[in-house]
């Protein structure tokens, strides 16, 4: 006889911290998903700020499947009730962020509600096709992995898009390129939220050489 899977509950939030959503669905990429996941989980771990809780958010409650085999329980069904309010939105990549992903909709109106009130959204690699999709990028420079940069051109002709950078932050939104770099991006945000010796003393803990002047990228001045 078939066991059933256990019900798992979320981690409590903590009060007073930035909620930090991750938007997963079958064929997400372990990279763009775990990348700023490591980075902004850590936050909890230095005092005097106003650190992080990470949690994940899908269509379903059922197990995701990441395009790498890794199979992922969500913590909040975003289609029901109880959802968290979310500051900060990550997109990582999926698998079909270039076709079917694009095409359901109410993925896409989340993302939309979602970027009523948040902070920050943000992408990884395809992940920008989401946003774009959503049509939150309009009136914003934003890239993506830089092998679909032509696709994402042809896609999106309406959009300001660069190529040849790591990243973009213009207003709220941070684009990435994905892959590893969805490190650099992700402790860009931290340096924005916390300053520099909180990004170098989170990045040192994951043994990574954080240095943004050091980083091809397109933010404020």
């Amino acid at each position: 006889m078939a066991l059933e899977s256990p019900v798992l509950k979320p981690r409590p939030l903590v009060e007073g911290r930035y909620n930090v959503a991750f938007l997963l669905m079958d064929g997400v990429y372990n990279t763009e998903f775990t990348a700023p996941f490591d980075i902004f989980q850590h936050t909890q771990y230095r005092e005097g700020i106003k650190a992080m809780n990470t949690f994940t958010v899908a269509k379903t409650l059922d197990p995701i499947m990441s395009f790498e085999g890794v199979r992922i329980l969500p913590d909040y069904d975003y289609t029901k009730e109880g959802l968290p309010p979310i500051d900060i939105l990550v997109v990582p990549s999926a698998e079909h962020h270039l076709d079917t992903d694009l095409e359901d909709s109410t993925m896409i109106n989340f993302v939309k509600s979602v970027d009523r009130n948040a902070l920050f959204m943000t992408s990884h690699c395809d992940g920008a096709f989401v946003l774009a999709k959503a049509g939150i990028l309009d009136s914003v420079l934003s890239t993506t992995f830089p092998s679909d940069i032509d696709l994402y051109k042809k896609r999106f002709p309406h959009l300001k898009i660069a190529d040849s950078v790591l990243f973009v932050h213009d207003g709220k939104y941070i684009t990435s390129a994905g892959g590893a770099k969805s490190f650099e991006a992700s402790l860009y945000l931290t340096e924005i939220l916390y300053g520099k010796e909180i990004a170098r003393s989170i990045a040192k803990g994951l043994v990574i050489d954080w240095k943004l002047e050091d980083v091809p990228r397109i933010t404020p001045e």
